[in-house]
């Protein structure tokens, strides 16, 4: 949705690279200070145009502490972040951002970092007109767009309606009249319409479908390697996995989950089994190397071995719960999880089912969440960094990005960074992967399975692509 009525500097071709959509070039000499000129005469949905300031504005505003921004922690990079990023901040402006005329501002980088301009297609990047600062929620009600949509109606919780962008005049630009986006609290609904021909595209397949879709949809599923990673994440306030023993319970919990029975039988290998924390369709992801990746291994008996030891440590108190949207496609391999923790290590378990998921990340959001819950990663654009800084560094943790479990290793986030200043790529991903290994020692969230890109598409549209990321090419899309 966002991609569709937003343009950002850049944007991602079906195989994942990053080409100009809004900018002429990105360009730097020595990967730390990076020159961006606009295309001249680009416009919002409301004929203004795009400016460099406007850029420079949001930048500053998603950084800000003030703002809230949950997205914050992706302006790390920029030299100033840290002052406008600190709790209690009053600073607004980031001295790494400068203007320098209406189609062109400079960005100056804590350190070099080469694939920042590959980064910029992502939504945290997208520039917001003058008229967003002056009422933040009404834009956010009825966006200006920069993209080759624009936003005509939305009834919450029902559906979204958009319709081509007049305006926008970039690579994108819609071959179709328009997208309606509807919203459904059962997939099974959602999934009986794509037969009738009710809905046009999906990229979501019910679990009671996954068995039979390919064979019901023929030449118009799809079923391919995708960029999604699931994960079980810890409540960082919750007293059971807090601790050396708070560690040593994870661990078991990790062992104690038969991945491969559940991919195999639930999701009728659908997805694979995780062997690190990257999707493997990510170069270096999908990695069988990294040390200490043994504690993925489903093992009975050496689940109840490093449970006993937590227990003779500190008592677990109350049960093992697994909360989860159940407006999603959760519900059975949650159960399964549970089961199979249950039997390994004899402690009751117990599915925590939230029916909308956006109050069930407002629990996660607001750190109410009790015990486990259902997490993952769906790239933002195809670099292994992306899998490991937004969901695991310090930058990321108390609010200020998706580091739910507000894990903070001072030796994870060093070696992100000499990762990201890395001269070439190998020396890049063998950092990535000593990351890793700090993450498989402390488990702040447990890797389960990569997840394939489902979806299909009805009788009545053509040219539907799927992106690098498993979502469909909406602008592509054109209809009988």
């Amino acid at each position: 949705m966002i991609q569709s009525i937003f343009s950002g500097l850049m944007y991602y071709k079906e195989d994942g690279s990053a080409e100009p959509d809004l900018a002429e070039s990105v360009e730097s000499d020595d990967s730390k200070v990076w020159t961006v000129k606009l295309k001249a005469d680009q416009k919002y949905s409301d004929g203004s145009v795009i400016k460099a300031q406007d850029f420079v504005d949001s930048w500053n505003y998603g950084a800000a502490a003030a703002n809230g921004q949950l997205l914050q922690s992706f302006f790390d990079p920029i030299e100033g972040f840290a002052e406008v990023a600190e709790e209690g901040s009053t600073i607004k402006e980031m001295k790494g951002l400068k203007v320098e005329d209406d189609t062109t501002f400079t960005v100056t980088l804590v350190a070099p970092q080469s694939d920042f301009a590959q980064r910029l297609g992502y939504s945290a990047y997208m520039p917001m007109p003058p008229s967003a600062f002056k009422d933040m929620k009404a834009f956010g009600e009825k966006p200006i767009s920069s993209g080759p949509y624009k936003l005509e109606t939305w009834s919450h919780d029902q559906e979204i309606v958009t319709v081509p962008n007049e305006h926008y005049n970039g690579p994108r630009k819609a071959k179709n009249g328009g997208i309606t986006y509807r919203i459904y609290l059962e997939d099974d609904t959602m999934y009986n319409d794509l037969l009738s021909d009710a809905v046009d595209v999906t990229d979501t397949i019910p679990p009671s479908r996954l068995s039979t879709f390919q064979d019901e949809l023929g030449e118009r599923s799809v079923n391919a390697p995708g960029a999604v990673f699931q994960s079980i994440t810890f409540s960082p306030t919750d007293k059971n996995y807090q601790g050396e023993a708070g560690k040593l319970r994870r661990q078991a919990i990790s062992r104690a989950i038969n991945r491969e029975s559940i991919c195999k039988n639930l999701f009728f290998d659908s997805r694979t089994p995780a062997t690190d924390f990257v999707a493997p369709v990510i170069e270096g992801g999908g990695a069988t190397d990294i040390k200490g990746a043994e504690v993925l291994q489903y093992d009975k008996a050496k689940a109840k071995e490093l449970w006993d030891k937590a227990e003779a440590m500190q008592k677990f108190e109350g049960e093992f719960t697994l909360g989860y949207n159940s407006d999603g496609p959760h519900k059975d391999w949650v159960e399964a999880v549970c089961n199979s923790v249950k039997e390994a290590l004899g402690v009751k378990a117990t599915p925590k089912p939230f029916p909308e998921f956006g109050k069930f990340r407002e629990q996660i959001t607001n750190r109410k969440m009790p015990g486990a819950f259902r997490s993952g990663w769906q790239a933002d654009y195809p670099s292994m960094f992306n899998f490991l800084g937004p969901i695991y560094s310090s930058a990321a943790a108390d609010g200020k990005g998706s580091n739910d479990a507000d894990y903070k290793n001072p030796e994870f986030d060093k070696l992100l960074a000499e990762g990201l200043s890395a001269t070439d790529t190998e020396g890049a991903l063998a950092k990535f992967k000593e990351a890793q290994a700090l993450l498989m020692e402390d488990l702040p969230a447990i890797p389960l399975w990569y997840q394939n890109s489902l979806g299909g598409f009805s009788n009545v549209v053509k040219d539907v692509k799927y992106a690098w990321d498993t979502t469909p090419i909406y602008y592509e899309i054109t209809k009988e």
